[in-house]
């Protein structure tokens, strides 16, 4: 366990920080996997940008590396193409 005041408060905002973090991080995963599941390509290009901001935020942000958002709008892309 902490000993120190600072230790405590930074064991709190860490906490605070990883769920908020895990939250963003399922929103995102849940926006990938509802836009891989579309069929037709002109809804899937509608849901297009809003799927590559919410990438492009995170990786912003830090929540996921910039390479790992790079790959990620990639993938989403080719399947749309290939829709």
């Amino acid at each position: 366990m902490a000993n120190h005041k600072s230790a405590i408060k930074r064991i709190r905002a860490n906490n605070s920080k990883r769920l908020a973090n895990r939250y963003y991080a399922k929103t995102m995963r849940n926006a990938i996997r509802d836009i891989k599941m579309v069929t037709v390509k002109g809804d899937a290009e509608k849901k297009l940008p809003s799927v590559v901001s919410l990438i492009d935020k995170l990786s912003k942000k830090g929540i996921i590396h910039k390479n790992k958002a790079a790959n990620l709008k990639s993938g989403l892309m080719k399947k749309i193409n290939t829709l």
